[in-house]
C-alpha cells in the first residue's frame, strides 16, 4: 500500500470538499476555491472531517495515482486554509526589482529591464532595503502555480557558480567554484 496514499487528509474547520459525478474535486475555504480532476479509477470519500483516497487494484498505475492524488488534494486543502508563500532574492550589483500590480519589473544586468506578468491568482510583492538584496515574494493558494511562476522568474537569470549572482530562493545554498588562478611563467 502507498504510505502517502493511505494516510487520510485532515479537513480543517471552514473548509468544504465536494466530489461530483465526473470525479472533479472542489475545495472551498477562507482563502479561495480550487478544483482538481481526479482519475475515474480512484475513489474519493469524505467522512468525519477526513478525506480518504482509495485505489481499486494493486496495479503499478493505480499505486502511482493513489499517492499523487492524495498529495494534490492535501496541497489544495492547505492552500485554501492557510495559503502558500515563496520568496526569492536577487543577488548582484545593480540588480533591482519592482512591481506595478501583477507586472514584475526586474533589472538583471541586461541592456533592458525584464517585465514579467504574474498570473492574477497570485499576489506579488517586492521589497528593496538599503544594504540588503531585493526580495520578490509570491503568495497564493495554488502550490503548483507558485512553483511554476517562481521557476520561470528564476530562469530569467540563474545563479552563476563563480560570484553567486542571479535570482535564487531565500535560504538556497549555492555551490561556489574557484575561479582561474594565474600560472607561473618560467
Amino acid at each position: 500500500m502507498s504510505r502517502i496514499g493511505k494516510k487520510p487528509v485532515a479537513i480543517p474547520s471552514g473548509v468544504s470538499i465536494t466530489v461530483d459525478d465526473s470525479n472533479v474535486v472542489t475545495v472551498k475555504g477562507p482563502k479561495g476555491t480550487l478544483t482538481q480532476k481526479v482519475d475515474p479509477d480512484i475513489t474519493i470519500g469524505v467522512e468525519n472531517n477526513e478525506l480518504k483516497v482509495e485505489r481499486p487494484t494493486e496495479q503499478k498505475r493505480h499505486k502511482a495515482l493513489h499517492g499523487l492524488y492524495r498529495s494534490l488534494l492535501n496541497n489544495m486543502v492547505i492552500g485554501v486554509s492557510t495559503g502558500y508563500k515563496t520568496s526569492m532574492e536577487i543577488v548582484g550589483v545593480g540588480y533591482k526589482a519592482a512591481n506595478n500590480g501583477n507586472v514584475l519589473d526586474l533589472s538583471l544586468g541586461f541592456s533592458h529591464n525584464v517585465y514579467f506578468v504574474v498570473p492574477e491568482e497570485l499576489k506579488v510583492t517586492t521589497a528593496m532595503e538599503k544594504g540588503k538584496n531585493p526580495l520578490v515574494t509570491l503568495e497564493g493558494t495554488d502550490k503548483q502555480l507558485i512553483g511554476l511562476v517562481a521557476s520561470k522568474i528564476r530562469s530569467l537569470r540563474k545563479v552563476e557558480p563563480y560570484k553567486g549572482k542571479g535570482v535564487r530562493f531565500v535560504g538556497e545554498v549555492v555551490r561556489r567554484k574557484a575561479g582561474k588562478t594565474s600560472g607561473k611563467k618560467k
